[in-house]
């Protein structure tokens, strides 16, 4: 990416208060840019088609579709679609279905913003993200994080 090219970034909540919150932080960087907002699974998966973001937030829980259905379907399509989920949950079994599923950045909505634009970042460069406090979730150490 050079200097003049911004992280294109989709979001996707079914809470607008909270999308409003992420659009905020993510326009607030000087590299990114929130370019579509979505409220469910199925509108996630036909605005990644339509607008093909660099990265996308998918919460776990959206009506119509379940993030993780969004995230299979997503990828089905594009197999190099580079995928944050943002979620309230930090149950191990969540965890691991979200990356089973093809996340490489996992976030808790509860963490402060800078976790949320690490992830971006790293995800974005072709990296996975998992923060701290969730590693002990996932039973093992994994270096790659």
């Amino acid at each position: 990416m050079n200097k003049s090219e911004k992280i294109r970034v989709l979001v996707v909540d079914d809470h607008a208060v909270v999308r409003f919150g992420l659009v905020a932080i993510v326009d607030a960087q000087p590299n990114m840019t929130v370019i579509a907002e979505a409220e469910d699974g199925i509108q996630a998966v036909e605005l990644y088609r339509r607008e093909k973001p660099d990265v996308a937030l998918i919460d776990l829980q959206l009506p119509r579709m379940s993030g993780l259905d969004a995230i299979r379907a997503i990828l089905r399509e594009h197999p190099t679609a580079r995928l944050v989920v943002l979620t309230t949950y930090e149950g191990e079994e969540d965890i691991h279905r979200a990356l089973e599923a093809g996340a490489q950045g996992y976030v808790i909505k509860a963490m402060p913003h800078q976790a949320l634009i690490e992830a971006i970042y790293k995800v974005h460069s072709g990296k996975k993200f998992i923060p701290e406090p969730v590693r002990p979730a996932l039973g093992r150490p994994h270096p790659e994080f």
